[in-house]
């Protein structure tokens, strides 16, 4: 989490495709060390609930946005969405770069659906392609990757998808080559910035041709 917290151009990519189905009350399912949060809590929401299952994560989130000043300020709690009330209900539930570290999928986000307003989302960022899975994957504890179409299977039927899309697609050949040849379990801060500032540009040129 330390090493990708300073990948910038990469949250700001995502976050404008994922700006428009942020609103109302937020919950953000995982929110780690809350660097995530503060690139997408920009104003246009009113309540943020970040959820963090490690205590310790969820206390530097805390002291992350004391020294961010957020608006609306973002509560964390220590827990799971299986923590939440049953009663609750939310605009938007954000599962980034989460969802492949969740076991039970399927089950997770039935879950999410029931905790949803009338015309609310689920957004879910998550790696993509199976073939793509290496020492990475294994270090980061995720299950697996995704495709749109294995992305999709596990949805509730009861949910209506509005958007499905890949995006970092020059990004893949840097995935590929950390599978086949450097088989590294975890990147080091030069490859992140190379990442960033290099592939992250070139993925936001490629990838409208792509869609």
């Amino acid at each position: 989490l330390d090493v990708v917290a300073n990948a910038v151009n990469w949250k700001r990519y995502f976050g404008t495709k994922l700006a428009p189905y942020i609103r109302g009350d937020v919950l953000e399912v995982g929110a780690g060390l809350g660097e995530t949060t503060r690139h997408l809590c920009d104003g246009r929401q009113k309540s943020w609930l970040c959820l963090e299952p490690d205590a310790r994560l969820a206390q530097r989130a805390r002291d992350r946005f004391e020294r961010t000043k957020l608006s609306p300020r973002p509560v964390v709690r220590v827990g799971t969405l299986a923590d939440i009330d049953a009663a609750a209900r939310f605009d938007a539930i954000l599962y980034i770069d989460v969802l492949e570290h969740i076991e039970h999928d399927r089950e997770e986000l039935v879950r999410a659906s029931e905790h949803l307003t009338h015309g609310g989302a689920v957004i879910v960022l998550s790696p993509a392609f199976n073939v793509l899975f290496s020492e990475l994957d294994r270090a980061l504890g995720h299950y697996r990757r995704y495709t749109r179409g294995s992305l999709a299977a596990v949805f509730p039927p009861t949910l209506r998808r509005r958007r499905l899309f890949y995006l970092d697609s020059v990004g893949c050949a840097a995935s590929l080559a950390n599978r086949v040849l450097l088989k590294q379990a975890l990147p080091s801060a030069r490859q992140v910035a190379f990442w960033d500032g290099v592939i992250i540009p070139a993925s936001r040129v490629v990838d409208p041709v792509l869609a």
